[in-house]
């Protein structure tokens, strides 16, 4: 009895377009369903052995016993148990809203909480060593050497280096202007460049970008591709993953180098309130992360 339910449920997601999240349309990910159906499936087996046949007998308290038994017991992290509470949640709410149980013994029921580990950061030495990689003498090397420079000097996302549009760089004052969001709204944010960044990105724009435009004069992107439009955050990626390759660095991503930027100023004595104010986060607490990282010699 329990198992058919769980059946009629993810049939339900898959077939009638109802989403995990109640009866509003919207088809759910092929993925999700099958995450639900192994997260739920083990709940009924769990169930069944306390010998419960239907899920008008479940109780918070069984509930509440089904997840001790996977932190303590089955030794699943916090994070696969908030998973795994998640799907529970979206199943009760859709067992309320067809009838099927009078209350929702998981409503108000609060996920587990899951610690915060500290961000991935690469050291100066690999930084130096990427950049070591980039070839000065070809244009597209000018290019990547700019961006690099400009998402280390200013920890900014790397969706927001690819957004931005030559109109943003000031080279009187030394800053970009960064567009970004902030609690849903747009939040634009002046970033003041290192010597080196302004250096490197004055360079491009004098001796590669007039080139890499040719074929479309009218682009105002900043950062080109070799076709001479907006260069793209996947294609920074290649590019990025390509010098870590051959720089010895297998961990690389393009959000690792704003995590080393956060710390750096930190280390280097910048605020936390100011570090916060550059990278554009809404809130202080998503910066502490970085402290701890910056505290370790």
């Amino acid at each position: 009895m329990l198992q058919d339910v769980v059946d009629e449920y993810l049939n339900a997601l898959s077939i009638e377009h109802i989403s995990p999240e109640g009866l509003t349309d919207g088809l759910a990910n092929q993925n999700t369903i099958v995450a639900y159906r192994n997260d739920l499936g083990q709940t009924c087996a769990y169930l069944a052995r306390l010998g419960i046949e239907n899920w008008q007998q479940v109780t918070r308290e069984h509930l509440a016993g089904y997840l001790l038994e996977m932190r303590e017991n089955q030794g699943y992290r916090p994070a696969t148990v908030a998973r795994k509470l998640a799907a529970l949640k979206a199943f009760f709410r859709y067992l309320r809203a067809s009838g099927l149980v009078a209350t929702d013994p998981l409503e108000h029921f609060e996920a587990p909480r899951i610690p915060k580990e500290p961000p991935h950061t690469l050291s100066q030495e690999q930084v130096a060593s990427l950049f070591q990689q980039v070839d000065l003498s070809m244009p597209a090397g000018k290019r990547d050497f700019a961006m690099l420079h400009l998402l280390y000097a200013t920890g900014m996302r790397v969706s927001e280096l690819v957004s931005l549009n030559l109109s943003d760089f000031h080279s009187e004052q030394s800053v970009v202007i960064c567009p970004g969001r902030r609690g849903g709204s747009r939040h634009e944010r002046t970033l003041p460049l290192s010597e080196s960044a302004l250096k490197a990105l004055q360079q491009y724009l004098d001796e590669v970008r007039p080139a890499m435009a040719s074929r479309h004069p009218e682009e105002q992107a900043l950062f080109l591709n070799h076709h001479g439009e907006r260069l793209t955050r996947q294609g920074f990626w290649l590019i990025i993953k390509g010098y870590a390759r051959q720089a010895g660095i297998t961990d690389i991503t393009p959000h690792r180098l704003r995590h080393s930027f956060a710390v750096l100023m930190l280390r280097e004595g910048m605020e936390l309130r100011s570090v916060q104010e550059l990278l554009g986060h809404a809130h202080i607490s998503t910066t502490q992360v970085y402290s701890q990282v910056a505290e370790q010699v």
